[in-house]
């Protein structure tokens, strides 16, 4: 009988017990994570944080430079496969809001042996990534 009830009071207690939801990325680890794909030139799990609306700016001129996941995912997959050695490191990061602002200094693109150097304005929404702001210096 003590065991019967037993279970009765743990079926109660995890019965009562609302699912644990899984806890949302913030936008910092949003653009983290893309990084960490981008690094490891991994298309699909680049792909999963990019909105299906996402927008790529050129700073300088303001001009759409590319834009939807589909454009996205070519431009990334191009890249990726042209870029054996392809590395990108954080100098610097700011956080504001769902704005994650990176300096980056890329090596290995398209093969080259030239450092790259990004200012890079991510907007997060959702876990994904919606417009990407691009300011450019060549070193």
């Amino acid at each position: 009988m003590q065991k019967c009830t037993v279970l009765i009071l743990v079926f109660i207690l995890f019965s009562t017990i609302s699912p644990l939801k899984a806890q949302e990325m913030t936008p910092e680890q949003v653009v983290q994570k893309q990084l960490e794909t981008y690094n490891q030139r991994d298309i699909n799990g680049f792909m999963s944080l990019i909105a299906e609306n996402v927008t790529f700016y050129n700073h300088s001129d303001g001009n759409i430079t590319m834009s939807g996941a589909s454009a996205c995912k070519e431009f990334y997959s191009n890249l990726f496969e042209a870029s054996p050695n392809l590395h990108s490191t954080v100098l610097q990061r700011i956080v504001f809001g769902n704005k994650i602002i990176d300096y980056e200094r890329i090596t290995g693109r398209n093969g080259n042996k030239g450092i790259v150097e990004l200012i890079l304005i991510y907007e997060v929404e959702k876990e994904k990534i919606i417009k990407v702001t691009v300011l450019r210096k060549d070193i």
